[in-house]
């Protein structure tokens, strides 16, 4: 026996640690080698002629069930493979391979890391000297390795390693193939038969408040800029929808939430390489593992060029683990080609054959477009607006395409026009241990869309009452030219997310009631498609005879708030890029002196505090050219995009609930946020787990 096994090392020609059954035993002895051992090299278990099951076929290789050490440093604990978390144990009917460095998967999942061109351990990051390489060699019965390469893989399909390191570049080439003209290859949607008997209609409904400035003007008082806000709040997530819970078990309890296609976008040039590049694979792993059957993702790389990883699919099970296997198989290197992948990306929206009613795009990057702006439009608008994809722009106006700007050196200008351009945010992601709660806080988002294509409208009642200015921030807004009506286009809304829209309207003498404003909303309920209207009360004030004292309204006044610090974010970032830094930080002083002596501050309002710190912040982040450069600019941008916006974006320490930057996070963005920070039980806590250098892990859930 010793013999046949020599000679089936010698014919593999590697320095394999084979473990030989005893005879008559059924036990596993391991065999003797070499000085040396067998800790640093490939092991294999191959099973015996005699020892071949019903699951088992004579010469497959296959773990050995010996009781003792095995040749595997992890093999009695690891029981699931580190790329597609299914479990690695014996009897199964999958091929394992444990590498050299002592870490074992499954040979299928590994050999598809290294078609897609990844070359070292996906747990510790070890350069390999075997490479797992599927075979188009036959296989011997005996466990010979069998020179006849006529042979068809259907017919006695083996597994072995390729030593040849050298020609790796030539296999991956001929592996890969080509793009396809048209992105309409999608995978269908999830059908819907099995959900008809559950409401898809939300019982709960959108909700509108207005708060006049005042709740009593004088009869002989004319005023022509009195501040009306008009409150939004999406309807309530219902505890079915759990938006934050792993994907395993019933989904037909879990299918009340919309169904959502993603497209991420992803940035491995050279400059991701290493612990960024981990910490992408693993966010990304924390995505795709809360993404449930009916969401369908696609994965857009980019470095000198975009390619997709795979087309639009469903998460089921098998969905997921390609996805997974197709994230572990990236490697960093070359240039930054944004327009390119951003193409790509609003491709594969645009020639969908099948479409969810919630789709967006997410784009993270950490350089500049090395290819597309000149050094005579870098940092220009022209320059900037040159990456956007112009084709089908109705088609990305529809889609919000949300930005994410990592570590010291990328275009935070580029990335938030763009974000701006399409409907979405930019956020900023400073320290990398945060990039999965930077995601996980968006993905909470994306998952609980509880509004589609809201339109709040707003009529003047009384004949005298004219309307005069709408403040929405980023949201499209219009004034009828005979300022009797107006609207405001707000699209989609997150469940329990609110905005605040502020109006100003001209009040005439009168010696009664006054009825200011009619404001109604009209919106599509996203599983249902159906068309709700909402209908508010009428805005009035009282008209008393004389002068009275009446309070200004906090809500009001927060608002103002709101908006003042915006524009001064806005004047000092303007400031800022002219080289006036000493001039932008008074701008900041002066409104933050400004605010905290407002009435909504005087009464504790959390969100006037939030601003006051926040302007703080970005004082200190102007002190000098360099760190404005380095990291003020792009914390001003993302602060930016989340008050014009009214949503939450990752800046600073934005997404830790003890901090008091944190405005407009959603209850479905926090329970994410839980998630995320639990996801990998890091002793630390809040940042991501990561083994090795470059494994997408996860924190197994039960039943899996």
């Amino acid at each position: 026996m010793e013999g046949a096994w020599r000679k089936v090392r010698q014919a593999l020609g590697l320095r394999l640690c084979v473990h030989a059954p005893a005879a008559g035993g059924g036990n596993v002895q391991p065999a003797q080698s070499g000085a040396g051992g067998c800790r640093r090299d490939a092991a294999v278990a191959v099973a015996a002629p005699g020892e071949s099951g019903p699951n088992t076929p004579a010469g497959a290789i296959r773990r050995s069930k010996s009781g003792g050490k095995s040749s595997s440093l992890h093999s009695s604990k690891q029981e699931k493979c580190a790329i597609c978390f299914a479990s690695m144990r014996s009897g199964h009917g999958q091929a394992l391979f444990t590498a050299e460095c002592s870490h074992m998967f499954h040979f299928q999942c590994i050999s598809s890391n290294v078609k897609h061109g990844n070359y070292v351990c996906p747990v510790c990051r070890a350069k390999w000297k075997e490479i797992p390489y599927r075979s188009l060699s036959s296989t011997s019965p005996h466990g010979r390795i069998g020179g006849d390469h006529t042979r068809s893989p259907q017919q006695d399909p083996h597994l072995a390693l390729h030593q040849q390191v050298s020609n790796r570049r030539r296999e991956v080439r001929r592996l890969r193939t080509s793009e396809p003209a048209d992105y309409n290859d999608d995978e269908p949607l999830q059908r819907m038969e099995a959900f008809d008997d559950l409401n898809f209609g939300s019982s709960k409904t959108a909700e509108i408040s207005s708060y006049p400035e005042f709740q009593a003007v004088p009869q002989s008082t004319c005023l022509d800029g009195f501040d009306i806000l008009i409150h939004v709040k999406a309807p309530t997530s219902s505890s079915d929808d759990a938006t934050g819970s792993l994907v395993n078990g019933s989904s037909l309890r879990l299918s009340r939430r919309v169904p959502i296609d993603i497209v991420t976008v992803l940035d491995v040039s050279g400059s991701m390489a290493g612990t960024k590049m981990a910490l992408l694979k693993q966010a990304m792993g924390f995505v795709i593992q809360h993404l449930r059957p009916s969401d369908r993702l696609s994965v857009i790389a980019f470095s000198s060029t975009a390619r997709r990883l795979f087309p639009l699919q469903r998460m089921s099970h098998h969905g997921r683990q390609q996805a997974l296997q197709a994230i572990n198989s990236l490697g960093a290197g070359g240039g930054t080609n944004i327009a390119d992948a951003l193409k790509k990306a609003v491709k594969v929206i645009a020639d969908r054959s099948y479409k969810n009613s919630v789709c967006s795009i997410i784009l993270l990057s950490d350089g500049q477009d090395t290819y597309n702006i000149s050094s005579n439009f870098q940092g220009t608008s022209a320059g900037r607006r040159s990456l956007v994809p112009s084709a089908n722009p109705n088609e990305l106006h529809m889609v919000p395409l949300h930005t994410f700007g990592f570590g010291a050196d990328h275009d935070s200008d580029t990335l938030h026009s763009i974000s701006e351009a399409s409907g979405g945010t930019f956020s900023f992601i400073e320290d990398e241990g945060v990039m999965q709660d930077a995601f996980a806080q968006c993905i909470g988002g994306l998952l609980s869309v509880a509004v589609r294509e809201m339109r709040l409208s707003m009529e003047c009642v009384d004949p005298g009452v004219l309307l005069c200015s709408i403040k929405s921030g980023s949201y499209p807004s219009k004034v009828a030219r005979d300022g009797r009506n107006g609207f405001v286009d707000i699209a989609h809304l997150y469940a329990d997310e609110e905005k605040d829209i502020l109006l100003s309207v001209t009040i005439p003498k009168s010696c009664e009631q006054t009825s200011l404003l009619r404001v109604a909303c009209a919106y599509k309920d996203p599983v249902s498609n159906e068309t709700i209207k909402i209908q508010g009360d009428e805005v009035k004030i009282k008209r008393p005879a004389s002068t009275v004292s009446v309070p200004v309204s906090i809500e009001v006044d927060r608002e103002r708030n709101r908006i003042r610090a915006t524009n001064s974010m806005e004047s000092a970032w303007a400031a800022a890029e002219r080289g006036a830094l000493s001039e932008a930080v008074t701008i900041l002083e002066d409104c933050r002196r400004a605010l905290s002596q407002c009435v909504a501050s005087q009464n504790g309002d959390r969100l006037c505090m939030a601003l006051v710190a926040e302007l703080r912040e970005m004082q200190e982040r102007m002190a000098n050219r360099q760190l404005y450069e380095a990291s003020g600019r792009a914390y001003m941008l993302s602060g930016l995009s989340s008050h014009s916006w009214q949503r939450a974006t990752a800046r600073g320490d934005s997404t830790d609930s003890t901090t008091l930057a944190h405005s407009y996070q959603t209850p479905s963005m926090v329970q994410m946020l839980e998630h995320s920070q639990n996801f990998g039980s890091l002793p630390q806590g809040r940042r991501p787990q990561v083994q090795g250098a470059g494994s997408v892990l996860e924190k197994p859930s039960k039943g899996r």
